[in-house]
C-alpha cells in the first residue's frame, strides 16, 4: 500500500476535507449525452417567464458608500446611487435636471447629493426640479434598482430574493460584464454537466442527480469543490427565484444553507453596438462547525480569496456565455 492510499484510509471521516484520487482530464467520464440541449433550453424558457418585478441588482452594497455618488448603468438607463444621512440607498437618474451634469461626479454632503456644476442639492427622496428618484432596495449584500419603464412587468415592492443562511455568515460579491444577453449567464448556470470539464480546477466528481421538470423545476447535483489535491463533497441544488437569478444552495455536506447567487443584469449596447450584461456573484457561506464563528471574524481578509475564486470562474464562464450569444446571433 503506497503511501497515498494511508492517508487516504486514515483520514478522520468528520473532516469536509477528503484527498482526491489524481486523474487525467481527458480520462473523465463525457457529459455531452447527458447535457441535452432541449432540456437546458426547456429550463431556461421556465425561468425567464418568472416574474423580476423590475427590479435589477446593480452593485454589490459594500461599493455604494456614504460620502460619494455611485454611477452605473441598467437597462440603458444611466443611474446615480448614494447613500442619505441613515445611510438608506437612495437612487435616480444620473443627469442633473439643470443642464444635464454627471451626478455620479457630484459631492455628497450630509446626505444630500450635490451637482458640482452649480451646486444643485438632491436629498433623494423625493422630486426636486424635475428630478424623481427610483425605487431601490438594499438587502445587505447587493443594491436593486426598480425601472418600471424598462421592465415592462406588474412592480413588486422588493426584489425576488431567495433564502439566505441565518446565523454567523461570510460574504463575497463579484462582478464582471460580458457581451452577451442575461439569459446566456442563466443559460450557462442551467449546464452543471460543463463543471468539472470547464473548471478543472474547481470542480471535480460531478455528477447530476436529477434534472428540472416542470413539477420540480431544480437541478440537483453531487459535486467535489477543489482545493488543490483536497476536496470538499457536497450535494447542491440549482434554482432559479426569477427570470434574472440563478441560486446554487448547499443542501447536504458541508457548509448545509450556504447559496451562490448569482445576478445578469443587462447594461445596454456598447460602442460596437452589442449588448452588455454585468454579473453579479454573491456567495453567502455559511457553517455549523464551531471554528467558523472564529473564521467569520476575518471576513475582511477572507473575503478577497472568496472573490478571486469566483472572479476565475467568472473569466471562463463569460467566454461561455459570450459564445453562446455569438451562435445565436448568428443565427438566420
Amino acid at each position: 500500500m503506497n503511501i497515498r492510499e494511508q492517508i487516504r484510509q486514515r483520514w478522520p471521516k468528520d473532516l469536509p476535507l477528503q484527498v482526491i484520487p489524481r486523474t487525467s482530464w481527458a480520462a473523465q467520464q463525457p457529459t455531452y449525452r447527458e447535457a441535452d440541449p432541449t432540456l437546458i433550453e426547456s429550463a431556461l424558457n421556465r425561468s425567464q417567464r418568472k416574474p423580476t418585478g423590475n427590479w435589477y441588482a446593480f452593485a454589490p452594497s459594500r461599493d455604494v458608500r456614504a460620502g460619494r455618488p455611485y454611477g452605473a448603468r441598467v437597462a440603458g438607463v444611466d443611474v446615480v446611487a448614494w447613500r442619505d444621512g441613515l445611510r438608506r440607498l437612495r437612487v435616480g437618474p444620473r443627469g442633473c435636471p439643470h443642464l444635464g451634469a454627471d451626478l455620479a461626479t457630484g459631492i455628497v454632503d450630509d446626505g444630500r447629493l450635490i451637482c458640482r456644476w452649480h451646486g444643485l442639492a438632491l436629498d433623494g427622496a423625493r422630486r426636486e426640479f424635475g428630478w424623481s428618484p427610483l425605487p431601490s432596495h438594499d438587502d445587505g449584500t447587493l443594491a436593486w434598482v426598480r425601472l418600471d419603464k424598462v421592465g415592462g412587468e406588474a412592480p413588486l415592492e422588493a426584489p425576488v430574493l431567495p433564502e439566505r443562511p441565518a446565523g454567523d455568515t461570510m460574504a463575497a460579491v463579484t462582478s464582471m460584464v460580458g457581451v452577451c444577453e442575461p439569459a446566456d449567464i442563466i443559460a450557462n448556470r442551467l449546464d452543471p454537466w460543463h463543471g468539472a470539464w470547464f473548471h478543472p480546477y474547481s470542480f471535480a466528481r460531478l455528477e447530476v442527480l436529477t434534472t428540472p421538470t416542470e413539477a420540480a423545476d431544480r437541478f440537483l447535483v453531487a459535486v467535489t469543490f477543489r482545493i488543490g489535491r483536497l476536496g470538499v463533497p457536497v450535494i447542491a441544488e440549482f434554482t432559479c427565484p426569477e427570470a434574472r437569478t440563478i441560486v446554487m444552495r448547499i443542501v447536504d455536506g458541508e457548509g448545509v444553507g450556504s447559496v451562490v447567487e448569482t445576478h445578469a443584469t443587462p447594461m445596454g449596447s456598447g460602442p460596437d453596438g452589442r449588448p452588455r450584461t454585468a454579473v453579479l456573484e454573491a456567495t453567502i457561506a455559511h457553517s455549523d462547525r464551531p471554528g467558523f464563528k472564529r473564521a467569520s471574524r476575518l471576513a475582511p481578509l477572507i473575503s478577497p480569496l472568496m472573490r478571486h475564486a469566483a472572479g476565475r470562474l467568472w473569466r471562463d464562464d463569460l467566454a461561455y456565455a459570450e459564445r453562446r450569444f455569438d451562435v445565436r446571433a448568428s443565427r438566420p
